[in-house]
């Protein structure tokens, strides 16, 4: 597994890209893009752009890691 860039979530943008998903994760951009098209993660639509945003995000990760409890 590749290692996150980003070091905690204050250093995140306020909407996350792709590209930002896979370094937050440290997973392939690819796998970024297929996990931003499953239903139930939080996706903003922009025209043909998709963007997370970056409290649903967080939150996304605390419900999927048990952290939201």
């Amino acid at each position: 597994m590749k290692e996150s860039v980003y070091k905690n979530y204050d250093d995140l943008p306020l909407f996350l890209n792709s590209e930002t998903v896979a370094k937050v994760m440290g997973i392939a951009p690819s796998s970024a893009y297929e996990l931003m098209h499953e239903p139930g993660f939080p996706v903003l639509k922009i025209g043909s752009r998709m963007v997370v945003p970056k409290e649903q995000f967080i939150r996304w990760v605390e419900e999927h890691t048990g952290g939201g409890k």
